[in-house]
């Protein structure tokens, strides 16, 4: 009978058995119970041990404290290859310099108020554990770094050229996966590298920790209640813990997948209350509802491979890395309102733009092209970013890169987008990730072989901080950052919006891009053509 109910509440409920709960001392027998003695009945069985408890028991050897990761976070893991490594690289530009024992005391008492910052990961069969690191040492995780000098190479390319070399290098298994490396001097200035396992966290996540580390940051609000402990510089921090993500995976999951779903639903039977249709013909929201889920979840998986182009091939391991000038969020948005289409569409059709151009600057035929870009879509509300972990899905956007006319271009890109709102694709793609976190690793190498076929590039943009930050008492004056391609994607795309300012960044594949700033230097000049087209249209004005 016990196995009978619980059968039922699985159906009830599926994703209960996906529930790996740490243990607690709630969940514990208290000693009395453990020394009382009672006289078991013959005809009695031992309590039945459900799905979601087998799968929260931890391997022999783990500590007591050991979190399961979660299956998103697990499949980020799993991506992992020699060609592409799932870290994600920043950037910050800090004046006046700061000292290298100003920022490992910042970040003692700030990062390592975050768990995931002071967990190592313990890979056991196809799971993966979250263990605290007995002793964090500062010094190993926060490193000075001077950029060498070639001759007839700025100091910019420099940078670039060790970033490449870092995108290329995976981080230290036996410690938690992160590290900053601080060049102190770097054109008046100082230049922070920050390297972070896509496991830990997704970009808006890492906003969030960014953010608690500056000067006034605001901390993780369990630790607002508990108040700061004082952890020395080069020993772990002890701070109170802060709630796990994963604790509660089942329902976070279950709900950034339902939401998008409910959303639909509404709106489809709000359309049809607001229609003249009637009569058997017309399809009900909920055979509409099936239809879309099929159809979205053929586009996801049943998609023909990307376009051949001189960008799609066979990864290697190294990396290119480029960036350019800024462009003025204002001036973005001015187009964008000019052309009644979002700051998103602006920037994503001078990104195919610029592609373009450089697909035929090198002389290929780009007439009625597209390329495909996965495009991240954040299911979480933003005041949860700080519990860290990933919570997006993905959706392909194609990309017109053999639209030479921009405003074309422009609009094409708007058209894609809007299709894009009403789709259920990023949602589906979440549980696609969650359920590639809980196969054998071999399985899930086939999923994202398949997957990186129908695509070029990964491009992400988030929104950063409005205002200017202070880091140790220097000015943040410039972000950047590149987001890890997975499989053979050649061209990780990044734009960041900050202290008004709009960063474009590109990493890319040495061999099948061996020059990505020549892509990052069509950028500006694209962006400039839909900026005097939007001048010479009409103003309205105000009587």
């Amino acid at each position: 009978m016990t196995h009978h109910r619980e059968r039922i509440a699985r159906r009830q409920n599926p994703f209960r058995q996906e529930t790996a709960l740490p243990t607690s001392a709630a969940s514990r027998p208290s000693p009395s119970r453990r020394s009382a003695k009672s006289t078991p009945s013959k005809t009695a069985a031992p309590p039945a041990r459900s799905a979601s408890s087998a799968r929260a028991a931890k391997p022999a050897g783990l500590p007591r404290d050991a979190e399961p990761m979660s299956k998103v976070d697990t499949a980020w893991l799993r991506l992992d290859t020699e060609a592409n490594r799932m870290i994600i690289h920043g950037v910050l530009l800090l004046k006046p310099t700061i000292a290298l024992e100003d920022l490992r005391r910042r970040v003692a008492e700030r990062l390592l108020r975050f768990p995931r910052f002071r967990q190592r990961v313990v890979e056991t069969g196809d799971s993966a554990w979250w263990v605290e690191d007995a002793e964090v040492d500062i010094a190993r995780h926060v490193v000075p770094e001077t950029l060498p000098r070639r001759r007839g190479r700025p100091l910019e390319g420099a940078l670039q050229d060790r970033l490449a070399e870092l995108a290329a290098e995976p981080l230290d298994p036996s410690r938690p996966l992160w590290q900053l490396h601080l060049i102190e001097h770097y054109d008046g200035s100082s230049a922070l590298i920050a390297r972070v396992h896509h496991c830990i966290a997704d970009g808006i996540a890492l906003i969030a920790v960014l953010l608690s580390i500056t000067d006034g940051g605001a901390v993780p609000p369990a630790q607002a209640a508990a108040g700061p402990k004082k952890t020395p510089v080069g020993k772990a921090a002890k701070a109170g813990s802060v709630a796990s993500a994963e604790d509660a995976e089942p329902e976070w999951l279950a709900d950034a997948m339902v939401k998008p779903i409910h959303a639909w639903t509404v709106r489809e039977i709000q359309e049809r209350a607001g229609s003249d249709r009637s009569g058997a013909a017309a399809a009900s929201p909920a055979e509409r509802l099936g239809r879309q889920v099929l159809e979205d979840a053929a586009a996801l998986t049943e998609a023909p491979d990307d376009a051949k182009t001189r960008l799609k091939g066979k990864a290697g391991r190294a990396k290119r890395v480029a960036w350019g000038a800024p462009l003025a969020l204002d001036a973005v948005k001015a187009v964008g309102k000019s052309m009644n289409v979002s700051v998103n569409d602006v920037l994503l059709s001078c990104v195919a733009g610029a592609i373009g151009l450089y697909l035929r600057g090198h002389g290929d035929d780009t007439e009625g092209q597209e390329i495909r870009a996965l495009v991240p879509v954040n299911l979480r509300p933003l005041e949860t970013a700080w519990q860290l972990g990933n919570r997006f899905g993905m959706v392909p956007l194609p990309m017109p890169v053999g639209i030479t006319n921009p405003v074309k271009r422009l609009y094409a890109v708007h058209a894609q987008t809007q299709a894009l709102k009403n789709s259920l694709q990023p949602a589906l793609s979440l549980g696609l990730m969650a359920t590639s976190g809980t196969v054998e690793k071999a399985a899930q190498r086939a999923m994202l072989k398949t997957l990186s076929r129908k695509a070029t590039a990964l491009m992400t943009h988030v929104p950063g901080p409005a205002q200017t930050l202070r880091l140790c008492d220097s000015a943040v004056e410039r972000v950047m950052f590149w987001a890890p391609q997975a499989g053979d994607m050649s061209l990780g795309i990044s734009i960041l919006t900050y202290a008004g300012q709009v960063q474009f960044g590109l990493i890319a594949d040495a061999g099948l891009c061996p020059d990505p700033q020549a892509i990052v230097a069509h950028f500006e000049p694209e962006f400039q053509h839909l900026l005097t087209l939007a001048l010479m249209l009409p103003w309205e004005t105000k009587d």
